[in-house]
């Protein structure tokens, strides 16, 4: 039997949304495999694979990787029918909660974010975000590591949107001391954020340690603003850490926000900071 590779795809969350068109991709998968004669072991082989990978797929219960149905697409002579579902299933292989804030980050033309305990996601190098992954407890396996480290570069596209949105951040300098994952880790992620902070767009800014005062004693937050006027933010340590959309709520998370941002060193001064750190490395 061939065992193959457990790469085929990333499995399917409980009662996401997503789950029926995985399955319906999954019949579609058999349908092709049994019209060209195939057996499951046949299949499986051509393709470099274990047959488990290959009968989960049809189950619907493994997203298939975009280059799965490519590859499966040219070997079942599917006509296309298989690589049209490339694109869904890529933004499948996301969970169901990321695809969800993606959506919104694409949509928001401003976000306010603060965060204490380590670089926002957005602000992340693939590195420093396998650091942090890595480090879960209970133990990520490997494939939701690699899956989550996807799903976190795929949000980066909103730097490279048309017209870009404002980004202001905010971050603790514990941040960016921190060595999640070693020295060259930081270094490289520094860089990362020196190079962002050149961006019209994007503002970021560090509170310093030694301040006697401080408007985020109440934790992370993040506020996205939508071009119809509408918002949506959340907080750890206000509202139960649920999302609010309602004026005042938004008010209140706005209004700490603005405080920090007072508080802390200014852009310039930040970005000075930033290449002390480094320097110190």
């Amino acid at each position: 039997m061939n065992e193959g590779v457990d790469e085929a795809g990333w499995d399917v969350e409980p009662g996401d949304e997503i789950e029926p068109l995985v399955q319906a991709v999954g019949r579609m998968l058999r349908v092709f495999r049994d019209a060209s004669g195939m057996r499951v072991a046949d299949l499986a082989e051509a393709m470099g694979y274990g047959e488990d990978m290959i009968r989960k797929i049809e189950r619907g219960v493994r997203i298939p990787r975009p280059e799965f149905l490519d590859r499966a697409d040219q070997l079942l002579n599917a006509r296309g029918h298989l690589r049209a579902f490339m694109e869904d299933m890529q933004k499948a292989r996301y969970p169901k909660k990321v695809r969800e804030l993606k959506g919104l980050e694409d949509r928001a033309v401003e976000v306010l974010v603060y965060n204490n305990h380590n670089l926002h996601g957005l602000l992340q190098t693939p590195e420093y975000a396998r650091a942090l992954f890595e480090m879960v407890l209970p133990t990520y396996s490997a494939d939701e590591v690699e899956r989550g480290i996807a799903a976190r570069l795929a949000r980066k596209v909103i730097f490279d949107r048309e017209p870009p949105p404002m980004l202001m951040f905010i971050q603790e300098q514990v941040t960016l001391e921190r060595p999640y994952g070693g020295k060259a880790v930081l270094r490289r992620q520094l860089q990362h954020l020196l190079e962002l902070g050149q961006l019209r767009n994007v503002s970021l800014q560090v509170m310093p340690t030694d301040s006697e005062e401080h408007g985020g004693v109440h934790g992370t937050i993040q506020v996205m603003k939508f071009a119809d006027g509408t918002s949506i933010g959340r907080s750890d340590g206000a509202f139960n850490g649920r999302p609010v959309s309602n004026p005042r709520d938004l008010r209140i998370l706005e209004m700490r926000h603005g405080m920090i941002r007072a508080q802390a060193l200014t852009p310039r001064e930040s970005l000075a900071f930033i290449e002390q750190v480094l320097g110190r490395l």
